[in-house]
């Protein structure tokens, strides 16, 4: 049974959802939903221009490095800025913390490779961490779909005092990724602590 454009519509929406900052291509999609990528490109213009079009709508779909992803409407931005820099709001998880840890010191560093190191998911910790404007795409790696490359900001640098990533407490040369994630966990202690007051 063929699916009606309302319920493809909704799929691609959930999709695109899912796939967060990563995004998926046209191809993608077409597999996925077994249409043609045709098909897909008219839906997607069609659901780009209800989103731009219906103020009751938060999201926009941009195209960014060949792929469409979800983004939030630029004349809200406003009250995103709020939101993130509300004191309610300042509050980090250990996932947050661990993963700002790993890309402070690893830094150019991919989702994958972040995940490798911590063991699960970091699409949500990442996302946080962006939110707060700690940490910021800074490129794509080289090499099969070009990954996002991820690494800290100025208001990083500035919660910590720090003039430069050169400043970050040293790590021992020949260490075992445990023993990072210690460290890691101490020096964001001094962070948290920072934030919560």
């Amino acid at each position: 049974m063929e699916l009606d454009n309302n319920k493809l519509t909704g799929i691609i929406e959930s999709l695109l959802f899912a796939a967060g900052d990563e995004g998926l291509t046209i191809k993608q999609l077409a597999e996925v939903l077994e249409i043609t990528e045709s098909k897909v490109s008219n839906l997607i213009e069609e659901m780009k221009q209800e989103y731009n079009q219906n103020e009751r709508r938060g999201i926009s779909i941009v195209q960014l490095a060949g792929t469409f992803q979800l983004a939030t409407k630029k004349n809200n931005a406003d009250y995103l800025k709020k939101l993130v820099e509300s004191p309610g709001n300042s509050h980090l998880s250990q996932a947050a913390l661990e993963t700002l840890a790993i890309v402070a010191y690893k830094q150019p560093i991919t989702r994958i490779e972040i995940e490798e190191i911590r063991g699960v998911k970091t699409e949500r910790p990442l996302q946080t961490l962006q939110a707060k404007a700690l940490i910021k795409e800074i490129g794509r790696a080289d090499g099969p779909g070009r990954a996002i490359l991820y690494g800290t900001t100025k208001e990083f640098l500035d919660y910590f005092g720090l003039r430069n990533i050169e400043e970050l407490p040293p790590l021992h040369e020949k260490v075992e990724e445990e023993f990072i994630q210690e460290e890691a966990d101490l020096f964001f202690e001094k962070f948290q602590e920072a934030i919560d007051s």
